[in-house]
């Protein structure tokens, strides 16, 4: 397999973007992330805080025990995980900590039984850090990249604009296509998978920029 051909491409970089596609952690703490800073900023950031805890990946029992100023400056160091590295970093740790009080710190138990698109967003929601509309975005990027789609997981997700824009890559099927379309392949589908990445990318700004006049809403404090 194409090393850069990962289902989330949002980091944009290739092992960044691998742990976000293989770690349900890393892909929660990288929506966590995103707010007040570029998109590729926030979700490298689960990259960066794996190398710097000595990982190939997160554990939400070791950031939920950390020491909170110690990881405070682990934030911090640069090149910082945000723009407001202490006060995401508690955002983080309340994250993983809710997760081993109600998920044995297994970040994927938030979706693997969940049986209705809303109880998943109602699951989503009750993330420390997770408002309705986080909740809602991430909800689509698990059905539209990552196969998690209970029933009526398109309604609870509700992204503004209509929803998710179509995928692209090797499992993409034009607009008008039927169940029995066959994915596409070669250069055609490397291309699609290319401006999939794209479209899905302003997508998801589009769903940041969803307050009045266009502007993100202020979560993190300064």
């Amino acid at each position: 397999m194409d090393p850069t051909d990962h289902p989330l491409r949002l980091a944009q970089q290739p092992e960044a973007d691998a742990l976000l596609s293989r770690s349900p952690l890393a892909a929660l703490t990288g929506m966590l992330l995103d707010q007040q800073i570029p998109m590729e900023w926030a979700f490298t950031g689960p990259y960066t805080l794996a190398e710097r805890l000595g990982g190939d990946d997160l554990d939400a029992h070791e950031i939920a025990a950390y020491d909170p100023e110690a990881f405070a400056e682990l934030c911090a160091r640069k090149p910082a995980v945000h723009r407001y590295p202490g006060s995401m970093a508690k955002r983080v740790q309340q994250l993983c900590r809710y997760l081993v009080e109600h998920y044995d710190g297994d970040a994927s138990a938030v979706w693997r039984d969940a049986r209705t698109g809303d109880e998943l967003l109602g699951r989503l929601t009750a993330l420390p850090g997770y408002g309705t509309q986080k909740a809602q975005i991430f909800l689509a990027l698990l059905g539209k990249r990552l196969g998690v789609r209970p029933e009526g997981w398109r309604e609870a997700a509700r992204v503004r604009g209509g929803g998710l824009v179509p995928l692209g890559g090797r499992h993409h099927r034009p607009r008008d296509a039927g169940e029995g379309a066959r994915p596409q392949a070669g250069g055609e589908a490397r291309r699609q998978g290319r401006q999939g990445g794209q479209n899905l990318r302003e997508a998801l700004k589009s769903a940041r920029r969803g307050a009045p006049g266009g502007r993100a809403p202020r979560h993190c404090p300064p």
